[in-house]
């Protein structure tokens, strides 16, 4: 027990922590874009998925970052399309289309890969590229700080930089108030001459292209090659994340920073002699905590409107 409280309480724990948060925090906005505009990307985990393999296929056979981040990046963009095309234009469930876009994504990528190199579960033959880590000056310098905040992958601070611009984007933007009023009320939103259609394309290319610096993080930062389903479910973590955070991009960054640090927990109970069963699930435990805990504060929450309401009537 002191040797898992003296590994929790340590820098290299929040350390890991931020790391991890990295592409469920990606996803999570996302997500927080699509279900502003009123839609629900449940095909986050494929898309990061697929968006890791072709970075990793795009800066091996091209030989440069910038391509391979486009790859997937575009990747990304397109899964959503398509999804935006089958559920907005073709009318199919967008649930039922997400799901299936993440059935396609599991053997898909495997084919796909077993078919350009050869590999059947991991992309060994190829010499991927990965994006650089970042020593911040100044910061690397103070104690206990610069440990934690200096020398991350050029991706988790990109992902600190996405709250904030999504935050301002949702909230200080012409096209972010659109994407707000179709999310609210699509009929009064195609009343005043808002098209409905064309913005929630918009969210989902966007919440699309945000996803796929998750998987692209996975695969080109976090480890430096493409794995058999590597995503783990973090795609279905980042819906929980963005519900724990109730609409809001600080919100969605706090909760899947909750999401990191359990984590990053499971990684350091491996080397204290429990299951690796046990310590596997810890991840997938706290997701469900956590929504528990969240639909119970927002049952709470709909009590004391009720009662509130019932009071004021009453006093009139």
């Amino acid at each position: 027990m002191p040797d898992i409280l003296r590994s929790i309480f340590s820098v290299d724990f929040v350390y890991s922590a931020l790391r991890l948060t990295t592409p469920v925090l990606f996803a999570a906005l996302g997500s927080l874009v699509a279900d502003r505009a009123g839609v629900i990307n449940i095909g986050l985990e494929g898309i990061m998925l697929f968006s890791a393999l072709t970075g990793v296929l795009g800066s091996a056979y091209s030989g440069s970052l910038l391509v391979g981040m486009l790859c997937g990046l575009v990747t990304g963009m397109f899964i959503a399309l398509i999804m935006a095309y089958f559920s907005l234009q073709m009318k199919a469930d967008i649930v039922l289309t997400g799901v299936a876009m993440n059935l396609v994504a599991t053997g898909g990528t495997v084919f796909i890969l077993y078919s350009i190199c050869g590999d059947k579960s991991v992309s060994t033959s190829l010499s991927s590229l990965v994006f650089p880590t970042l020593e911040i000056p100044l910061i690397k310098d103070i104690p206990v700080l610069g440990d934690i905040l200096s020398g991350h992958n050029l991706l988790t601070y990109l992902s600190l930089i996405a709250v904030v611009a999504v935050w301002f984007f949702l909230e200080k933007s012409k096209p972010g108030l659109r994407i707000r009023a179709v999310g609210e009320n699509d009929h009064a939103a195609g009343s005043v001459g808002i098209h409905v259609r064309r913005v929630r394309y918009g969210a989902l290319l966007l919440s699309g292209a945000l996803a796929s610096f998750g998987g692209m993080f996975l695969s080109m930062g976090m480890l430096t090659y493409f794995s058999k389903n590597m995503t783990a479910g973090r795609g279905y973590i980042a819906l929980a994340a963005q519900a724990l955070g109730n609409g809001s991009a600080v919100g969605t960054f706090f909760a899947s920073l909750v999401f990191g640090c359990a984590e990053a927990l499971s990684v350091s109970l491996q080397g204290v002699g429990l299951p690796p069963q046990f310590v596997q699930m810890v991840p997938y435990v706290a997701t469900v905590l956590g929504l528990v805990l969240y639909a119970a504060l927002r049952k709470r929450s709909k009590k004391t409107v009720r009662k509130h309401k019932r009071r004021k009537r009453g006093s009139q």
